[in-house]
């Protein structure tokens, strides 16, 4: 091992800490290989050098305030950690404009490129999670829990590809996204962050905004994307972020693996682990999580990250090491490759002093940063390093503004529409009332601006809340904002009545709930408006399902509008008004009960009840318990399924089947509806989901028109499921497909 004794360390260290000369270096040379020029430096590289590549430092450590939203480099702060201890990537920041993210990006990269021994250039992170969140004139997507509504794969698409085009140039070289998480929690402070509740929702999704992340478009600037947060991070069992979770590894296989396999089989760049711990053990102190499953397992072979001082946490969180030095050495033999520190330099001291004393090899060291270079490497940042300001003008587009605002429009859900109240045609008095009536931030949620949110006068002036979207949407009607709920004659005036509740922005930790309850002050506030002779429409702007049970029934309408993002309020007008017929449908499952939630795809004695009260009569049916169930979603106009078919009712291994159905839309309006196939396996060794995604496609059709769609049926991807040790069981029985509230059987035959 080089490196062995602590005088030849320091000996070798004082040699190659001297300035290079002007020779020819190979990974100077953008004519040899990647691996050519990744080994070249390696080999150039001091040990503190090496551990300076694994160490990502927040913006706060070098700026003048302290503070995320100063984006001003103080360069003597820089210079010293770059210089001084080779820090190789810092992250995140706040909203401001491009002009100075230009600025502050070119001199941090002009230090790292131009004032140390190497020429490393930096790689900065950040969390754009729903368009450029953290640059001012950016597009502002609806967060994911949004698009998963859509059931629309080219909005996360869209996403992915209008944040890369509006900060790639501006050096935001690493984006900390798609998380790849199930919402399966509601409790869970972050469930909006999540395309849903299905794995293959998830896996379809995360794969669209990747492919979006590294259009071409960007060139030569690209950008990194980071699946997050890996594994079983998003169903903690008291429901709170960070807290532990206890999921049986087949679960891990069979749910929360696969929307991560399909992103590392799409070649993303980066891994971010999960805070928490799971099964008893903090997964970023895991071997058998993060080289086992991920690496060995996985197949991954990209740079694995921690997330916010996670090292730290084994000591002062889950008490799994004595002192900083012993959980160094837990994250880096379990596999972590660069440690989001993220304000201090212990990592840096801790790891010097474990490779001194033998314990972390400096080979081990070699690994995780082949990986980091090799990444720069690939992103162009040795060839093409400094930002450029000759293309801001993409930054906020038009283009790019509607691409959001279809996706918006797109993501809304309407749970229900008795008497067809909604849309409204006409309307000559509109009462709009509750917090998220007059309110920006509210419809954007954490992670838009600031980490938290913005406030009000954070956000730009064009953006528009659902009470200026209705005065445009409706200027012939009388508008009136109710701040307080008005007397009962002042209600029965009105045409409509809406009702704007649900969350205040919120994310991680800080939104933690002991009560999945909509506030005691909204449920009382609707339901008083519900005595009312006015027609009464709920919109819930919030990131997670919010009980509404008690007052549910007694309303005329609601909307699931989520977090819809800058052009939010819009699209809930549009769909208001009818000028926008709803297609969302719901990609969790909404409780009806505080105490019993669980997802479309669980386990039939999950749901069960006693036939006459007698315990020992215990009758399952297939009923869904929640309020709406996942995947509903209603339609100005009417979608009827007809003449479900199979080519075959028997299915060889190795074979397809072929199954297809008709769409028409008999009402009389135009539309789009989402397809939804699933699949129940009726006997499995290992007990099977009630039903399964496998296949959606999202069309549009005219009134009186019919479309016939298929889904081709592949035993190994849609039949098959894995075991324990994540290997992959088919077997032979009867399975379901159904499509629409048509249902077909067949037979998988293993014998031929």
């Amino acid at each position: 091992m080089r490196n062995a004794c602590l005088p030849l360390f320091i000996m070798i260290t004082i040699m190659m800490t001297q300035p290079l000369g002007a020779q020819s270096l190979l990974y100077q040379d953008s004519e040899a290989t990647i691996e050519e020029r990744v080994e070249d430096l390696l080999d150039r590289m001091t040990i503190y050098e090496k551990i300076g590549q694994m160490t990502q430092l927040n913006i706060t450590t070098i700026n003048e305030t302290g503070h995320q939203s100063n984006v001003e480099l103080v360069e003597e702060k820089a210079r010293e950690l770059i210089g001084e201890h080779h820090i190789g990537s810092f992250l995140n920041g706040e909203a401001v404009p491009p002009e100075q993210w230009f600025e502050f990006m070119d001199g941090l990269t002009r230090l790292g490129v131009e004032e140390s021994r190497l020429g490393i250039p930096i790689i900065y992170g950040i969390d754009h999670m729903h368009g450029a969140s953290y640059l001012e004139r950016a597009t502002i997507f609806p967060q994911a829990i949004n698009l998963g509504a859509t059931f629309n794969e080219k909005h996360s698409y869209n996403t992915g590809y209008v944040t890369a085009i509006e900060s790639a140039d501006l050096g935001h070289h690493w984006n900390f996204a798609p998380v790849l998480d199930l919402g399966v929690n509601p409790l869970w402070s972050r469930l909006w962050e999540t395309f849903g509740e299905d794995p293959h929702v998830a896996s379809v999704m995360g794969t669209a905004y990747l492919k979006g992340l590294k259009t071409e478009d960007t060139n030569p600037k690209k950008v990194a994307a980071t699946a997050k947060h890996f594994l079983g991070y998003s169903d903690p069992k008291s429901g709170w972020d960070r807290s532990p979770a206890y999921i049986p590894m087949q679960a891990i296989h069979e749910f929360h693996r696969p929307p991560f396999q399909a992103v590392i089989d799409e070649g993303i760049e980066t891994v971010m682990l999960n805070s928490g711990e799971l099964n008893g053990v903090p997964v970023h102190a895991s071997h058998e999580l993060v080289t086992g499953l991920l690496r060995d397992q996985m197949g991954f072979d990209g740079v694995v990250l921690t997330d916010w001082a996670d090292i730290e946490k084994l000591v002062n969180f889950h008490y799994t090491a004595e002192n900083y030095k012993e959980a160094t050495y837990q994250a880096v033999s379990a596999g972590v490759d660069m440690s989001m520190t993220p304000l201090t330099l212990e990592f840096n001291e801790a790891m010097k002093e474990l490779v001194e004393e033998g314990r972390i090899t400096e080979e081990r060291v070699d690994e995780s940063v082949r990986r980091i270079l090799r990444l720069k490497f690939e992103l162009g940042l040795f060839d093409d390093p400094f930002p450029r300001s000759d293309r801001f003008d993409r930054i906020g587009s038009e283009d790019n503004r509607l691409k959001a605002l279809d996706a918006a429009r797109e993501s809304i859900v309407l749970l229900r529409n008795e008497n067809g109240v909604l849309p409204a045609e006409n309307p000559r008095k509109i009462i709009v009332t509750g917090p998220s009536a007059n309110s920006k931030r509210n419809l954007s949620g954490g992670w838009t601006i600031t980490w938290q949110g913005g406030e009000e006068e954070q956000f730009p002036d064009r953006v528009m809340t659902i009470l200026d979207a209705l005065n445009v949407e409706f200027p012939d009607a009388e508008i009136v904002h109710a701040k307080e709920i008005p007397e009962p004659d002042q209600l029965n005036s009105a045409d409509l009545i809406i009702y704007a509740g649900g969350e205040e922005p919120y994310t991680e930790f800080i939104g933690n709930i002991n009560d999945l309850s909509l506030s005691p002050e909204q449920l009382d506030d609707i339901s008083k408006l519900t005595k009312s002779d006015s027609p009464l429409a709920l919109v819930l702007v919030q990131g997670r399902p919010r009980l509404i049970t008690e007052v549910a029934i007694d309303v005329d309408a609601i909307l699931f509008a989520g977090l819809p993002g800058f052009e939010g309020a819009e699209a809930i007008a549009n769909i208001i008004s009818g000028k926008v017929n709803p297609s969302g449908k719901l990609p969790i499952s909404y409780p009806m009960n505080p105490n019993h939630f669980i997802p479309y795809n669980h386990k039939p004695s999950d749901v069960y009840f006693f036939e006459g009260g007698n315990p020992n009569e215990i009758i399952q049916e297939d009923q869904d318990p929640s309020l709406f169930p996942f995947g509903h979603g209603l339609s100005y106009t009417t979608f009827e399924y007809s003449e479900l078919s199979l080519d075959s009712s028997q299915l060889n291994e190795g074979d397809r089947l072929q199954a297809e159905v008709t769409i028409t839309n008999s009402g009389n309006r135009a539309g789009m509806e989402s397809a939804l196939w699933f699949l129940t396996n009726h006997v499995g060794k290992i007990t099977r989901p009630v039903k399964e995604l496998k296949h959606f496609e999202k069309i549009s059709l005219e009134p009186g028109e019919s479309v016939r769609i298929e889904f081709s049926i592949n035993p190994e991807e849609h039949l098959a499921y894995p075991n324990q040790k994540g290997d992959s069981v088919l077997e032979a029985g009867k399975f379901t497909v159904r499509v629409g509230g048509l249902s077909e059987e067949f037979y998988l035959d293993l014998m031929n």
